[in-house]
C-alpha cells in the first residue's frame, strides 16, 4: 500500500484566538512564555489536532501542561535533553543514563465502531509526525546507546529501573518483551547488540527492544551519532501513521526535504498494542558504559481526533511555580476546557450567542489581539475575492483591496491576504505571520488590523497602503508612469531602515524578516515606507543569533545573503544584505538581477565597478529617469556606499542596523567601502584587526565585533 500523503493542517479560528489569549496573558511574564502552537483543522470529513514547538525555550521547564520531563531528561540550551547534556564527569552525569519526554495529552487512538468496515469492527486513528534531532558524539571514538519516538500507554510513567543502555530507557531485562508494557516505538539505535544487524539502524518496538522490523540506515546514506567533525548529527525524521491501513512509514533525512522512500515501513496495530484505547506521545533514550547526547531541537504532531474525542486534561511536566503567577494558568486551562467542548463546525466564534467564550472573555479588552472580523463582510468587500480587486500575489497566496465597517460604522479600506488553502505551509505561514506582526508596534511596519478563518480559508486583514508595493512604483509602471522623487526614495529607505533596526535591536525579541525585498516595502499615502509581509519571519530568543528554516534557504534570489546557501541559517547580517540589494534598485531605479529579461544587468556588480572607477564615477548608477539637480548627489554616494556596505560579501563586514540609521540620518559618514568587490569565502575570513568607526561597537576591533556572543552550543544550536 502507497504510503499516506503529508497531513494537511488548516488553524481554526477558535484555537487561534485561545493560542492569542493565552500568549497575551501570559507576556505579563516573560519567563513563563509557551513555545508550543497548537490548533485544530478538519478535513475528509475527520478533525485533527495539531501541536508544533519549533523550538524548546528553557521557560518550557516553568510551563504546566507543556511537557512532561522524566528521569534524566532536561530542557536546556533551546532543545530537549533526553540524556544529559554535558561533557563533565562523565562517570557521573553521562553513564547508564535514562530519560523521557511526554507530551501530557492523551489521544484516542483506538475506539469500537460497529458501522466500521474493519473485520474486528475498531476504528484507529492516524497521525503523523516530524522531529529534528541531534545524536552526538561526546567521545568522538564511541557513540551509545539511542533515541527512540514513544507511543505509550502511560504519559507519567518514568524510564523503568535497569532501561539504561540497550533498553532505550523503554524497558528492562525483567519485563522486555511483556504484553504489560503497553508501547510502540520506533528506535534509531547507534550501538550493536546481539539482536541487532549493526550500529546504525532504525526499528519497529512492540513492548520490548527486540525490533518486530529493522532496517540498517548505511544502505541509505544515513549515519547516526557521526564522527565526522564537518556534521553536527542532526536528521530529520517524518512518521505516518494510516490507521485505516494499520501501518507505519519512517522517513529521514539530513536536511529539511522529506524523501520519497521511507527508511522503514511496517504493519503496526496499535489496538493490540495499547493497553486501553488512550496513549501518549513522546521520547525516550538512554546511554550505557557508552554515551552519546540525545537531544531534539523541533517537534510538530497531527493526530485524528475519533469521534468518542480525547477529553483528558494535560498531565503537568513540572509544579506551577508561584513567580508564575494565576493569569497564565488560567489563560491556558481556559483555553483547554473552550477547545475541548465548543463545537467547531465550520462556524466562527461568535456565531453562537451563547458561546461560553464570548460570554466568558472580552478579547476586545485583551491587549495585543487583533479582531477577528466577518467571513462574510470581508467577502462582500473584496467582491467575492474577484480578480479585480487583486494588490498582489506571492508565493504565499493572494492580497486582495476591501471595503468594510470600521470604528463608528464608517466605511474603509483595508487589505485582504489570503493564504494558499489549509495546506501546511499556508497555515504554518499564516500563524507565523499572525504571532509575530502581531505584537509588532512600529511607524514604518504594515498594521495588522484583524484576522478571519472559515472553511479553511486563512485570512489576514491590514491598513490598505494607498500607494501600493515600492516593487510596483520602480518596476512596474511603463514610459509614462510617473517617477518616484528623490525625497521620497531617500525617505523609504530610511524608514526600512528605521523599521530593521526596531527588529533587530529594539523589540524585546530579536527578529528576523528573511524577505526583505521591493514587494515586501508597502506605501502609504505620503509614501512613507512600510515593511510587511512577516510570513518568513522568525522571532529569536535572546541567547540565539540566526534560525535554521527545515525546509532549507527560504528568500528570494539576488537578496538572499551568499553564507546562507553554506550556513542555511538567516542573520540580521542576512537581512542587511537584502536591504543592501534594496538600497541599489531604489536608487538605480533597476532590479538587482534578472535572468533573460530586457533592460536587466547585474546590478551590484555595476555599481563596484563604477565606484572603482574613479571619482565620481558612482554616480552614473543613479536613476538615468531622475534629471541632474533633481537628487542630491552627496546622498545619492552616500546611498549607493552603504548599499555596497549592506551587500558585503563578509557578513562581518556589513554595518548594523543601528549604524546605518545613523548614516541614514548624516550624523555619521557614510561607510568606507573597497574600491572592488571582495571575493566571498566561506568559512569568513576575520577582519582585519583595526579599529572600524561602528555606532554600536565603538572602540572594538572589527573581528571582535563580527565574531562577539560567544561559542555555538556543542550540538550546533546558534
Amino acid at each position: 500500500m502507497a504510503p499516506p500523503r503529508r497531513g494537511q493542517r488548516a488553524a481554526t479560528g477558535l484555537a487561534v484566538l485561545l493560542l492569542l489569549y493565552a500568549i497575551s496573558a501570559c507576556s505579563l511574564l516573560p519567563a513563563a512564555r509557551a513555545q508550543a502552537t497548537a490548533f485544530t483543522s478538519t478535513r475528509n470529513g475527520s478533525e485533527f489536532s495539531t501541536f508544533s514547538f519549533p523550538s524548546f525555550g528553557n521557560s518550557l521547564r516553568q510551563l504546566p501542561g507543556n511537557l512532561t520531563v522524566l528521569g534524566n531528561a532536561t530542557v536546556n540550551a533551546n532543545a530537549l535533553q533526553i540524556t544529559p547534556d554535558t561533557r563533565n564527569d562523565p562517570e557521573k552525569f553521562l553513564i547508564n543514563q535514562t530519560g523521557r519526554v511526554m507530551y501530557p495529552r492523551a489521544y484516542v487512538l483506538w475506539a469500537a465502531n460497529a458501522s466500521n468496515t474493519s473485520a474486528d469492527g475498531r476504528r484507529l486513528a492516524s497521525f503523523s509526525t516530524v522531529f529534528k534531532v541531534n545524536l552526538f558524539r561526546a567521545t568522538p571514538s564511541v557513540k551509545g546507546e539511542g533515541f527512540a519516538f514513544l507511543i505509550a500507554s502511560d504519559g507519567a510513567a518514568p524510564p523503568p529501573p535497569g532501561s539504561h543502555g540497550g533498553y532505550l530507557g523503554l524497558t528492562n531485562a525483567s519485563t522486555d518483551g511483556s504484553a504489560a508494557n503497553g508501547f510502540a516505538a520506533v528506535e534509531l539505535d547507534t550501538v550493536k547488540q546481539p539482536y541487532d544487524p549493526d550500529d546504525n539502524h532504525v526499528g519497529l518496538d512492540v513492548n520490548g527492544v527486540r525490533s518486530k522490523v529493522v532496517a540498517s540506515l548505511t544502505p541509505f546514506g544515513i549515519d547516526l551519532a557521526t564522527n565526522n567533525t564537518k556534521d553536527d548529527g542532526s536528521h530529520m525524521v517524518w512518521i505516518d501513521y494510516n490507521g485505516t491501513a494499520r501501518h507505519v512509514w519512517v522517513y529521514m533525512a539530513k536536511n529539511g526535504s522529506r524523501p520519497d522512500t521511507p527508511v522503514l515501513d511496517a504493519p503496526l496495530d496499535l489496538s493490540r498494542v495499547l493497553l486501553g484505547k488512550t496513549a501518549y506521545f513522546g521520547f525516550s533514550a538512554s546511554t550505557g558504559v557508552l554515551y552519546q547526547l540525545n537531544c531534539l531541537h523541533s517537534w510538530d504532531l497531527t493526530v485524528e481526533l475519533l469521534p468518542d474525542g480525547s477529553n483528558k486534561q494535560p498531565l503537568s511536566g513540572w509544579k506551577l511555580g508561584l513567580a508564575i503567577g494565576v493569569p497564565c494558568a488560567f489563560a491556558l486551562a481556559l483555553g483547554l476546557f473552550a477547545g475541548l467542548y465548543i463545537k467547531k463546525r465550520g462556524r466562527r466564534i461568535g456565531d453562537d450567542s451563547s458561546s461560553m467564550v464570548r460570554s466568558t472573555i472580552n478579547f476586545a479588552s485583551i491587549p495585543g489581539v487583533p479582531k477577528e472580523f466577518d467571513y462574510k463582510e470581508l467577502r462582500k468587500g473584496t467582491g467575492n475575492f474577484d480578480e479585480k480587486m487583486k494588490l498582489g500575489q506571492g508565493g504565499y497566496g493572494v492580497v486582495y483591496r476591501a471595503t468594510v465597517f470600521g470604528e463608528h460604522g464608517r466605511s474603509m479600506e483595508v487589505a485582504v491576504k489570503q493564504f494558499s488553502g489549509a495546506n501546511t505551509k499556508g497555515q504554518e505561514d499564516f500563524l507565523a505571520e499572525l504571532s509575530i506582526i502581531n505584537l509588532l508596534r512600529h511607524r514604518n511596519l504594515v498594521k495588522l488590523l484583524g484576522w478571519c478563518h472559515q472553511d479553511g480559508v486563512l485570512l489576514l486583514v491590514y491598513d490598505f497602503m494607498p500607494n501600493g508595493s515600492l516593487d510596483r512604483l520602480l518596476f512596474g509602471g511603463g514610459p509614462e508612469a510617473p517617477v518616484l522623487t528623490w525625497g521620497h526614495r531617500y525617505n523609504i529607505v530610511a524608514g526600512v531602515a528605521s523599521a530593521l533596526n526596531y527588529l533587530h535591536h529594539e523589540y524585546d525579541q530579536r527578529v528576523i524578516h528573511r524577505d526583505i525585498k521591493p514587494s515586501n516595502i508597502m506605501l502609504d499615502a505620503a509614501f512613507n515606507a512600510r515593511l510587511g509581509d512577516f510570513g518568513l519571519a522568525r522571532a529569536l530568543e535572546t541567547d540565539k543569533t540566526s534560525y535554521t528554516d527545515k525546509l532549507g534557504v527560504p528568500g528570494t534570489l539576488g537578496y538572499i545573503a551568499p553564507e546562507c546557501f553554506h550556513t542555511g541559517r538567516a542573520t540580521r547580517e542576512s537581512d542587511v544584505f537584502g536591504f543592501g540589494a534594496v538600497i541599489l534598485e531604489i536608487v538605480s531605479g533597476r532590479r538587482i538581477s534578472c535572468s533573460n529579461a530586457a533592460g536587466c544587468s547585474q546590478l551590484l556588480e555595476a555599481v563596484w565597478q563604477l565606484h572603482g572607477a574613479g571619482e565620481g564615477r558612482i554616480l552614473e548608477a543613479v536613476d538615468r529617469r531622475l534629471a541632474p539637480g533633481e537628487f542630491d548627489e552627496g546622498d545619492a554616494e552616500r546611498l549607493l556606499l552603504l548599499g555596497l556596505a549592506c551587500s558585503h560579501p563578509n557578513p562581518g563586514e556589513r554595518p548594523r542596523a543601528r549604524a546605518i540609521v545613523q548614516i541614514l540620518a548624516r550624523s555619521a559618514p557614510p561607510p568606507d567601502v573597497p574600491a572592488s568587490k571582495p571575493a566571498f569565502m566561506w568559512p569568513a575570513l576575520p577582519v582585519v584587526l583595526r579599529l572600524v568607526r561602528r555606532v554600536d561597537d565603538a572602540e572594538l576591533p572589527a573581528d571582535q565585533g563580527a565574531r562577539r556572543g560567544g561559542q555555538g552550543h556543542a550540538h550546533g544550536v546558534s
